[in-house]
Order: C-alpha cells, then structure tokens, then sequence
C-alpha cells in the first residue's frame, strides 16, 4: 500500500479534511469526551472556515494522508522557531494498526530535519489511551499536563507530549 502525504491549498481539499473530521472525531472521540463537545470542537476548530483560517492566517499547514490515492486520514502542524507543533493527526479506523501512524511521524520528523527544528511537539487528552499509546511507541514522552478552557463550557484536559528528533 502506497502512502502519501498531500499539502492542502484548495477548497476541495479543505473540504475533503473537514469531511474526514466529522468522521474521524464522532467514531473515535464518542467514549472519551460528549457528543456535545465533538460537535463544538468540529464546529470551532475543524469546519472549513476554521481550517481556511488555520492554514490562511494562522501559519498551520494540513496535510492529506492518502493509501493508495484514497482519503486516509490527515495532520495538521505549525512550525515554531525550534520546534513542530503536531495539532492534528487522524486516521480513518479502517487504516488503522497497519502502520501507517509510525510512517506518518516519520514524515513528520524528516519536515523537521528540512526546516532544522528540533523536536515535535503535541497534545492530547489525557483519556485517550490508544493514541497515547501510538506516540509513545514513537518516542514521544509526556512532559505535562495542561487544562485548556476551549468555550461554550468546555475545556481540553490534556497531556503535552514531546518527541526529539535527531539530525540528518
């Protein structure tokens, strides 16, 4: 199976990532936070004139994870002065455990060795045991928890995990 990675820059694709979300977040999120959060989560932070935003003002690039040309998944990041910062990596529950996710930080580090950054950074809820357990097999480690309030009465109750990457 053919993995690739797709910079998005056109509506279409903007549109086929706020798609996957919707998927994505009301399968994988239903047991670890409401139905009332996911929906303002995707409504703030994962339609798409939030992604339009992200990626047209707030320096975030989005990425289409494809298999075999086929929407897989997607990740999200903002490069900062030294470091990555990893906002956003999904994948449809057909491709996962397939190995996709480690090739995915893969990916990952080899932008940071592009760009010279140091390390990948991320949060994610404290709750979700299966993508904890994906990043610490990839050499993230937890350096901290945070509570963020996201609005609507709402926050994220996360841990920030981090990952070095090493040179070229």
């Amino acid at each position: 199976m053919t993995l690739s990675f797709q910079l998005v820059t056109t509506e279409e694709e903007i549109g086929a990532v706020a798609r996957l979300a919707s998927e994505i977040w009301r399968e994988h999120y239903i047991n670890i936070i409401t139905a009332e959060q996911i929906e303002y989560m995707l409504d703030k932070f994962q339609s798409v004139p939030a992604i339009s935003d992200q990626i047209k003002r707030q320096g975030y690039e989005y990425y289409l994870m494809l298999v075999n040309g086929n929407h897989a998944g997607y990740l999200a990041v903002r490069p900062e002065p030294s470091k990555l910062f990893l906002s956003k990596f999904y994948l449809l529950k057909a491709y996962r455990g397939q190995g996709y996710g480690g090739r995915a930080i893969r990916f990952l580090e080899e932008l940071c060795r592009e760009r010279g950054l140091k390390a990948i950074w991320l949060t994610v809820n404290r709750h979700n045991a299966s993508s904890i357990a994906v990043y610490e097999h990839s050499g993230f480690r937890t350096v901290r928890t945070q509570v963020a309030d996201i609005g609507g009465g709402f926050v994220m109750d996360d841990y920030v995990m981090e990952k070095e990457v090493s040179p070229a």
